[in-house]
Parts: C-alpha cells; sequence; structure tokens
C-alpha cells in the first residue's frame, strides 16, 4: 500500500518545527514507518540550494526556480520513493510555502509558479497539510526572540501578512487537504490537536 504524504506549513515564527518530533512519534506508535524531511532541502543537492536560498540576495524568479529545482530533487530521491515501498513522508514546507513566500511575499506571479508545480510534481500533493497560524505580529515577535535571522526572517511585516494571506487562501483553496492549527496557544495545547488530528487521518 502507498504511504501518506504530510506536509507542515506556516510562516517563520508559527511554531511548526516545533511539534515534528510528536508527529513522528505519534505515527511512529501506529506502526508506521515514517521518513521526516524538509524543504528547501531533503538531499545533498537540496541542502548545499539551501543555503543559498536563504542567505543570498535572488531576483525573486531566480529564487523561485530554485526551490523548485531543490523540489524535483527532493521528489525523485527521497518522497516518492518512499511513497512506493509504503512509508509516510513528513516533509517541513511543500509547495503551498512557494505560493505563499514567491506568489504572496515576492509578488511572483501566480500562473509561473501553477505551471512548476504541475511540471516538477507530475501530480503528486500531500495527503494532509497542517497549517500553523499566528498573527503576523506574533510570528515577528517570535523571530526577534529567536536564533540569527535568515533573508526571509529579516523581511518587513508587509512581507509577512503577504505570506499568511497566501497560506490562507491556498487552505481556503484546497480545504479537503488542509487543516488549519491556531498556533497562537501554549505548546501542549497545540500539540494536542495535532495528534488529535494525526490518531485519525488515514485509518
Amino acid at each position: 500500500m502507498r504511504g501518506r504524504f504530510i506536509t507542515l506549513e506556516g510562516m517563520d515564527g508559527a511554531g511548526k518545527s516545533s511539534h515534528i518530533d510528536s508527529i513522528i512519534a505519534t505515527l511512529a506508535a501506529r506502526g508506521l514507518e515514517v521518513v521526516s524531511t524538509r524543504e528547501p532541502g531533503g538531499t545533498q543537492l537540496g541542502e548545499k540550494l539551501r543555503e543559498l536560498l536563504l542567505h543570498e540576495p535572488m531576483h525573486a524568479e531566480t529564487e523561485t526556480l530554485l526551490m523548485f529545482a531543490a523540489r524535483r530533487e527532493h521528489i525523485a530521491q527521497v518522497i516518492e520513493p518512499a511513497l512506493v515501498r509504503g512509508t509516510w513522508v513528513v516533509s517541513d514546507r511543500f509547495t503551498d510555502a512557494s505560493f505563499a513566500y514567491q506568489c504572496g511575499g515576492r509578488g511572483v506571479e501566480r500562473s509561473k509558479v501553477e505551471a512548476l508545480e504541475h511540471w516538477v510534481q507530475q501530480g503528486l500533493q500531500p495527503d494532509l497539510t497542517l497549517l500553523f497560524d499566528v498573527p503576523v505580529e506574533v510570528s515577528v515577535a517570535r523571530l526577534a526572540a529567536a536564533r540569527t535571522p535568515d533573508k526571509f526572517e529579516r523581511e518587513s511585516i508587509e512581507f509577512f501578512r503577504r505570506i499568511r494571506n497566501g497560506y490562507l487562501l491556498r487552505a481556503e483553496t484546497q480545504p479537503e487537504r488542509f487543516r488549519l492549527i491556531d498556533g497562537n496557544r501554549l505548546l501542549d495545547v497545540v500539540r494536542h490537536d495535532v495528534i488529535e488530528i494525526l490518531q485519525n487521518f488515514g485509518r
């Protein structure tokens, strides 16, 4: 039986990465084999591209193309082989991030990203997407108190507003796979909601 593909999405500072370990543990407790990965990255080439994407200034369309180049390699080397052998894949970001960051944040034409999505993914979409949502002001405050920011995390509050709107629009247009999670609560409360979703998913 083919595996399932789960993605975690949200603005920087929304708290999604804090739940990866508990997500993996919850799925493993069901006896499932699970691969945890991330974007940009996930492969040797993808991690090299990640460094460029997070730290080097570049044209918005160059950024978009590099994101999808890393994604093509990620799908070919990690995601698709795992799904074929029945393994579940949990990825910290996937293409919804491109619609939020490159379309929403950078202003790249949606039709161009849609064309890349179709070409690179060849119909592949997540089976479930957990979208962690917080007010923009909360996201910015969390980032200010965290690690040294990358180039995305140093952007303006208006940039983050456009990203959030991009994510919410994406969720609105594909409600069958999105679960919107209020990340502006205590960590344990959010984790409880996430685990409850996963315990009932795919049975």
